[in-house]
Order: C-alpha cells, then sequence, then structure tokens
C-alpha cells in the first residue's frame, strides 16, 4: 500500500478520522456491538459517566430513516442537474478558498423542489478513509448474496460470526474501543493479531473510528464471502487460511478489487468517478496485492449518497443499516464540527491522506503536507426544523491544515439552506 520513497522524502499516511460511536446508542440488542451496551449503561446511569452527546446524536435505532424512498423510480441523474440560483450562492461560498476544492451538495429539504449545485465535481482525489463506505457496500452485497430472502439472516451473521484480525489487521496507530460488559471497564487500544470480534464489530470499528485494520479485515471476509458464497457462515479459520494458502496472489488481487469496485459499478458510479485499488493495511499485502490505484470524486460519491437514500444501494433494508453505520453520536470534527450542526443528526465520514517531501525545505507536517494533502468529507445533515442535506466536499491544499476551512464551508452551507 505504501510506496517508499528516497531516505530525503518522509511519507506520512493518514487514512483515518477520529470520531467516536457513529451507531444508535440503543443499538446493542439489535448488533451485539459491546460498546453500545457501554454507552446505554452511562445513559441509564449504570456507569457513573457522562455521554456528553451533542442534541443531534441522540437519535435511536429505529429513529432513523431513509429521506428518498418515495423517489425510488427517479434516476440518479435527475438529482444532478445544477440549480442555477443555488449553484451561484454555493459557489459565492468559496469566494478566497484554494482553487484544489471540490464540492457537491443536494438540497433535499423539499422533495418537490430539490436542489443540486457543483463544485469541480469531476475532479479526482485520493479518497483515503471514506473510501470505507465501498468496503461496507461490498460487505453488503455480498451477504444479499448469501441470503437472498432474509435480511434478519444477513443480521445474524454480523451479529454471531467471529474472525480473527491476524496479520490483515496491521498496522494501524488508531486505537479500537474494547468493552468488557462484566466488569463495565473500556481499554482502547491499537489491533493485534489475535483480537477476535464479531463481524458486526468489526464494521463499526471500521467506521467509527476509521480503523485501518478493521477495515481490511471486514473487506477479507468480503472477499471470502465472495469465494465461498453460501458456505460462508460455516468457514473455518482454518479453512480461510487455507485458502489464503493454496489459492494463487494474483486471483486474490483480482477477487478483492472486484468485491469493493463491481458494486460501485453496478449504482452508475466509473472508475474514474471512485474506486479502491488497494488495503488499507501493509499486512494484507502478505496476501494479496494492489490494482488499478484509488480515486474519488464529488459527483461520484454523491452518486452513492442518492441511491443510499433512494433505498437503492443492495437494498432498501441494506440502505438503511448503512445509513445507521455513519451516523455521527459522538466528539465531532473537521466539517462535522461546526456549531451550527450541533443540533442535527450527522451521518459523516471523513478521510485524509498527506504525504510530506523535507528535502524542499518547506513547513510540513500531520494534516499539512506539501507534496498531497487530501482532506475528504462526506456528510448526511438533518434538521429537526425540516431541512435535509448531502454534502461531499474533496480538498489538497497543501502546506495546511484544511480542517478549519471545512467546518468554516459547513457552517456556511448550512446557514444558506436555513435561511
Amino acid at each position: 500500500m505504501i510506496n517508499y520513497l528516497k531516505i530525503t522524502v518522509v511519507v506520512a499516511l493518514c487514512w483515518s478520522f477520529v470520531g467516536i460511536n457513529p451507531y444508535p446508542i440503543d443499538g446493542y440488542s439489535r448488533t451485539g456491538i459491546k460498546r453500545l451496551l457501554r454507552l446505554e449503561r452511562i445513559k441509564s446511569g449504570e456507569i457513573k459517566e457522562t455521554l456528553n452527546l451533542p442534541a443531534g446524536a441522540m437519535k435511536g435505532y429505529n429513529d432513523i430513516k431513509l429521506n428518498l424512498i418515495s423517489k425510488k423510480k427517479d434516476s440518479t441523474a435527475q438529482f444532478l442537474v445544477k440549480n442555477d440560483q443555488f449553484n451561484k450562492e454555493i459557489n459565492g461560498l468559496f469566494y478566497g478558498l484554494d482553487k484544489s476544492y471540490s464540492l457537491s451538495v443536494i438540497d433535499i429539504s423539499d422533495l418537490n423542489n430539490i436542489r443540486y449545485a457543483a463544485r469541480n465535481e469531476t475532479a479526482g482525489y485520493q479518497p483515503g478513509s471514506v473510501g470505507k463506505i465501498a468496503v461496507l457496500n461490498g460487505l453488503f452485497t455480498q451477504l444479499a448474496k448469501i441470503y437472498p430472502e432474509s435480511f434478519e439472516k444477513r443480521i445474524e451473521l454480523l451479529k454471531t460470526k467471529s474472525v480473527k484480525a491476524g496479520l490483515w489487521g496491521l498496522t494501524d496507530e488508531h486505537t479500537v474501543p474494547i468493552f468488557n460488559i462484566e466488569t463495565n471497564k473500556l481499554v482502547k487500544r491499537q489491533v493485534i493479531e489475535s483480537d477476535v470480534f464479531t463481524l458486526f464489530e468489526w464494521a463499526d470499528h471500521m467506521m467509527s473510528v476509521s480503523n485501518n485494520g478493521a477495515a481490511s479485515i471486514v473487506w477479507r471476509e468480503v472477499l471470502l464471502m465472495a469465494a465461498f458464497g453460501k458456505d460462508y457462515p460455516a468457514l473455518t479459520q482454518e479453512g480461510a487460511d487455507a485458502y489464503f494458502k493454496n489459492t494463487p496472489k494474483n486471483e486474490l488481487t483480482d477477487l478483492g478489487n472486484d468485491v469493493v469496485n463491481l458494486p460501485l459499478r453496478n449504482l452508475g458510479i466509473t472508475t474514474d468517478e471512485w474506486r479502491l485499488g488497494s488495503f488499507f493495511t501493509r499486512g494484507a499485502n502478505n496476501y494479496l496485492g494492489n490494482k488499478g490505484g484509488s480515486i474519488g470524486s464529488t459527483v461520484g460519491l454523491m452518486k452513492f449518497l442518492v441511491q443510499l437514500e433512494q433505498g437503492k444501494v443492495v437494498d432498501e433494508k441494506s440502505s438503511l443499516e448503512m445509513k445507521r453505520l455513519m451516523f455521527m453520536t459522538d466528539r465531532r470534527i473537521r466539517y462535522a464540527q461546526s456549531p451550527a450542526l450541533k443540533d442535527a443528526a450527522v451521518y459523516f465520514k471523513s478521510g485524509s491522506l498527506y504525504k510530506c517531501d523535507r528535502s524542499k525545505g518547506e513547513a510540513c507536517g500531520k494534516y499539512m503536507g506539501n507534496v498531497q494533502n487530501f482532506m475528504n468529507s462526506v456528510a448526511i445533515v438533518e434538521h429537526d426544523n425540516g431541512k435535509k442535506y448531502m454534502v461531499v466536499l474533496m480538498t489538497n491544499v497543501l502546506r495546511k491544515n484544511s480542517a478549519s476551512d471545512h467546518m468554516y464551508l459547513a457552517g456556511s452551507i448550512d446557514k444558506l439552506i436555513n435561511n
């Protein structure tokens, strides 16, 4: 996954976004995600801690809905026709900002007057951790193939099947929350090779704290689902190990690439609009290689969000479950940190990748790369007043942490739509 440069060049990759608990806090009984039980116990007073959640983070499992179900028969293209006035107003918000900013935004507050605006929407960026949404899509795509007639069996498999990290989980500096339901103790640490979690918990780690190891493990299981089909639920660790040992690396690479990219093509998202070319950890490269490179565009990701809200990503129930896994219920940063969004429900994913070349003698640091400095935000925002909209923002501003600009734009876009 990493191309090592000359010694004079420092490469710093930061795929992840640190934001905790993006899943409805009453979801433990449904999902078996133990971290959620801790939140329930704090809320009930059994654990004497404070949740400190913003008002918009308190939606329950059944409160989350899809906003475009009534528009399910509409084509994606119908949503991507620019509204001249809205487009002019949105682009006016970028005055004085770097030209490398790309944006797609859809105001769905009034379903009879849906408005779309965009700026540099076809430009390609390294997607970073927003690419994990494609892994999530791949997961629900394969679950539907294993249990085409029963969504409840898909949920049960996510809840009950436990898998080991292995080398795939190595390495990532970001921690995962591990909650002991008997002692009520929470530990946060990096994923280690011996870690075992359910599929639901690995998916939650991938989305909640954007753990790279968890993303590679979920992607591995998606590959195994495709390879074993209806035999996957009974697949043992020994069987999985034998499969990776005995299957040629090029075959694994091709299948691994297909399981996350073909579902995007089925949604009408082209290879230049959004694709993944490599796993998120070096450990995965022990088993398969990279292929095709990774790229993302605001229009490609917006095509996904529109169809997610229509219930057309896999199917309606899968779309809703994926939206739940994007729900932001704890500390918000970058775009989602805007005070204007405090009372709003935010479904969010962010990611970044930066690269530094110290030989240039320029200031360079975390999120301030002088070779590459990608920062991306994907958000669905829902206010109690009925204002609802979707945003994809991608930037590559060198030598500057763009988080403050993302937060500024979030406030400005929210104000424009709410007026």
